[in-house]
């Protein structure tokens, strides 16, 4: 690390011991912290204005690292009638009566940048935030890919095998699968056709219409069959280019396709009448059929965690940070998910 580079570490590192209301020797021994509350509500405000997705959900700050779910919309109908004099009015909860638990689970997002890329950054005047944002985007990136593709939690994580961060956490269609196997449809493939839209073979459902018309009718709750909220949340494998602006004005002379990393991208048509979303690291074959106010994201106040430590002999400096991270589903009624999804004559594996 270069002497003027030095010179602005400090003064990030005096910045961070003042914000987090920590001793200056704190950081620079190197020793573990609490994130103070103002800079932890902070943190997560960034990294959901940093990702279209995570703007549109619930990110729900929660007390306990497990308790009841916080559930803020109405779930079922509560009018009635009932004139008579011997029978008790009976009051209804207007919360769901699915599975109404959530636990946090804590998430490691550790992070190092070389002395080479901090002196670079060096010469920035907006060096400290440079420094201080440099995971707020990945960190964004990451709670979609696990809330879209964790399956359970373990005590260290493999990455190796577990690419998509599958054993970080459980994320949202996961949830389904534990809590509401009845909303869920496994294994159906779509009739194929070719260029001339001729029928090559015959599937279980004639098209993507078609199969999200019969899930919505039968899997949601009755009462939110024809919500205004509902769309479809897919990955870009089942929907044709075509169907995404963006990516038809990428060509040779405009191919800046690092644009649509992480992107939330929405469709030109719908399926079933409902808006379609191509969401980034969404399971191939797969399609989630809700509302986005039906997802959340529960992080825990005061379990935030975070370390900074030089370590010269990698010519880095490391950042350790964690939290107590929940996906849930707020009302299973509100929606289904439809998993397995293969066009009539291809191999769920091709």
């Amino acid at each position: 690390m270069r002497n003027e580079t030095r010179l602005k570490y400090n003064d990030w590192l005096s910045r961070q011991a003042e914000i987090n209301n920590q001793q200056l020797s704190t950081l620079q021994q190197g020793l573990r912290f609490n994130v103070s509350p103002s800079v932890e509500q902070k943190l997560e405000n960034k990294i959901q204005e940093s990702d279209e997705f995570l703007k549109k959900i619930n990110v729900y700050p929660v007390n306990e690292q497990e308790g009841e779910k916080i559930g803020l919309d109405v779930s079922g109908p509560i009018a009635g009638t009932n004139n008579t004099t011997t029978t008790r009015r009976e009051p209804r909860a207007v919360d769901t009566m699915d599975d109404k638990t959530y636990r946090c689970e804590q998430t490691n997002s550790d992070t190092y940048i070389s002395y080479a890329k901090l002196d670079a950054w060096a010469k920035f005047p907006n060096f400290q935030a440079m420094l201080s944002n440099q995971i707020v985007r990945r960190r964004a990136l990451d709670r979609i890919m696990v809330g879209f593709n964790g399956t359970h939690h373990v005590t260290i994580s493999d990455f190796a095998n577990n690419p998509l961060l599958q054993d970080v956490n459980i994320g949202w269609p996961q949830q389904y699968r534990n809590n509401a196997s009845k909303r869920v449809l496994t294994n159906v493939t779509i009739t194929s056709r070719d260029e001339d839209n001729k029928i090559i073979q015959k599937g279980d459902y004639g098209n993507l219409n078609s199969l999200a018309m019969d899930a919505r009718r039968n899997l949601l709750d009755s009462w939110y069959v024809e919500s205004q909220d509902l769309v479809v949340i897919t990955g870009r494998t089942l929907l044709n280019q075509n169907d995404f602006p963006i990516l038809n004005s990428l060509s040779q002379t405009n191919p800046n396709s690092e644009q649509l990393a992480g992107q939330l991208l929405i469709a030109q048509r719908r399926i079933d009448g409902m808006p379609v979303y191509a969401a980034p690291y969404f399971p191939e074959g797969c399609m989630l059929i809700t509302s986005f106010s039906n997802l959340s994201l529960y992080w825990q106040i005061g379990a935030a965690r975070r370390q900074v430590k030089e370590e010269p002999e990698y010519n880095r400096v490391s950042t350790y940070s964690s939290s107590n991270d929940a996906y849930v589903i707020e009302d299973y009624g509100f929606g289904c998910l439809i998993d397995g999804i293969t066009w009539a004559g291809e191999s769920s594996e091709a």
